[in-house]
């Protein structure tokens, strides 16, 4: 089966991202490309390590388990459905092992940063030292359709 493979622009103050979404996770994808054009603010982690996030309190997506993992690569964001913690979107941007004060947890892999990876560690760093930063999040395009192997 195959899924389309969507490009999205990730921005914060000077800092750009290109990302790819993962088409191992469509009903993920969809919520997120529900919510475009987004404008929010990433805090850094609490429990997770080298991660920034969004909260999102008690929204219910209603999102099953896609493409689950605990332990995202630099530049993979993860789509937590809520459960055990509050819902939430993480960006890793250095070594990640997702956690909430109840301890380990997974999140939908959702998307890839594909382009400017090099300046996820300044985004962690200003949001460890100097607080929250603003993002903006667009979409840009979509790719022809991507064979997904089972």
């Amino acid at each position: 089966m195959s899924h389309p493979v969507h490009r999205l622009c990730l921005t914060s103050r000077e800092l750009t991202f290109i990302a790819e979404t993962h088409p191992e996770a469509p009903r993920s994808v969809e919520v997120l490309l529900g919510l475009l054009p987004w404008e929010t603010e990433l805090v850094h982690v609490r429990w997770s390590g080298e991660g920034v996030w969004v909260p999102l309190g008690d929204r219910d997506f209603d999102l099953p388990w896609e493409t689950p993992t605990r332990y995202p690569a630099p530049g993979e964001v993860l789509f937590y459905p809520g459960g055990y913690s509050e819902t939430e979107i993480l960006l890793a941007y250095g070594p990640c092992a997702f956690a909430s004060r109840l301890g380990p947890i997974a999140g939908n892999h959702v998307m890839t940063v594909v382009e400017g990876l090099d300046q996820l560690p300044e985004l962690g760093r200003r949001c460890l030292w100097e607080g929250a930063q603003p993002l903006t999040l667009t979409r840009l395009e979509t790719n022809a359709h991507r064979e997904t192997s089972l």
